[in-house]
């Protein structure tokens, strides 16, 4: 496939998402949640530690950037500010894919700018699963953690995607067994996640017994991919065939759940229609060490860095405050507090 047009598709995917497009008709199911309120907290609210540790460094506050970015002219910038941010805010950042930077010569920021700007920021290099029986194997995936001096690689998962996306790469066949492979034969740390349609426990579970470090269960309740690739489509067949899967996929802290019940050491991100600090603080209690938020703050992401900052800045006042009207001095102690289902 051409560099023009992966990255022409790149840039159509960010204008659909921020026009609002593509969105699950599926909720997250963290509204299914509740925290039981504490009115007497024995604790200082300037004092809760936030911090958690992902990939051999300290993060101040459990939070993943996950980068969803078009073409070059718009990414470099994009990937700039969210660099920087992180950097700022002591935060993890995940780059979308790098297929198009390993191809063809458009890195779209996803060079060495990106760890020059963000020296102490976790780092996630992401390539995609469907790539890794058409010619992707270990030395594309080496390459693509060098480029940006990445701590470790994402490989994502997007049936859903590509069985809706007009030139979408529709036969998996071997793609489970080329996964392990890179798993078992790459020198780097390699986490998988989904685009917006969940991971079960069950599949989790094979993950982690093929050597994943970790799992991003990216669930249903933010951008649905299949609909995103319904709306850039010219074909009115491939719109319907779209259209019919708004409400599909796992609800994200349905998913989250699940998957620490079966999973109970495994490194769990959440994310899939994260909106705030009290949803964060929902997919802590509910079983993640990380949480991702990706479509959320792109719009920011596309004004300046200050603006990404803002964003974040106001999700950790609000993961705090939760933390403070818990009880909770940290995030282990979150993990403990009462949560109930108001289903």
């Amino acid at each position: 496939m051409s560099d023009d047009l992966i990255l022409g598709r790149k840039d159509q995917h960010l204008d659909v998402v921020l026009s609002g497009g593509g969105r699950h008709a599926l909720a997250s199911g963290f509204d299914d949640w509740r925290f039981v309120h504490e009115a007497l907290p024995d604790l200082d609210h300037a004092k809760i530690d936030l911090g958690a540790d992902f990939l051999g460094r300290r993060l101040q506050a459990p939070l993943l950037i996950s980068a969803m970015t078009g073409g070059p002219a718009r990414a470099e910038a994009i990937n700039a500010r969210l660099a920087e941010a992180a950097q700022h805010l002591g935060i993890a950042l995940a780059v979308g894919s790098q297929r198009a930077a390993i191809e063809g010569e458009a890195t779209g920021g996803l060079d060495r700018s990106l760890r020059d700007r963000a020296p102490d920021t976790p780092i996630l290099a992401n390539i995609g699963a469907a790539q890794l029986t058409r010619g992707f194997g270990v030395e594309q995936a080496r390459r693509s953690l060098d480029m940006i001096g990445a701590d470790a690689l994402v490989v994502h998962l997007n049936p859903l995607q590509e069985a809706c996306q007009p030139e979408g790469d529709r036969d998996w066949w071997g793609v489970g067994a080329a996964l392990q492979a890179l798993i078992r034969d790459l020198d780097a740390p390699v986490l998988v996640k989904e685009t917006g349609a969940g991971i079960s426990a069950v599949t989790a579970q094979r993950l982690i017994a093929m050597g994943a470090a970790g799992i991003d269960m990216a669930g249903a309740g933010g951008a649905n991919w299949g609909l995103i690739e319904g709306e850039r489509a010219v074909d009115q067949a491939d719109k319907v065939h779209a259209a019919a899967f708004a409400a599909w996929g796992i609800p994200t802290a349905r998913a989250i759940a699940e998957a620490r019940n079966a999973l109970p050491e495994a490194l769990i991100i959440g994310s899939g229609g994260v909106r705030d600090g009290v949803d964060v603080a929902k997919a802590v209690r509910l079983g993640a060490d990380l949480v991702g938020m990706a479509s959320g703050v792109i719009q920011a992401a596309t004004i300046s860095t200050e603006a990404v900052v803002d964003h974040f800045q106001t999700v950790i006042r609000q993961l705090r405050t939760v933390c403070f009207c818990t009880n909770a001095a940290g995030l282990p102690a979150l993990k403990r507090v009462p949560l109930l289902s108001v289903k």
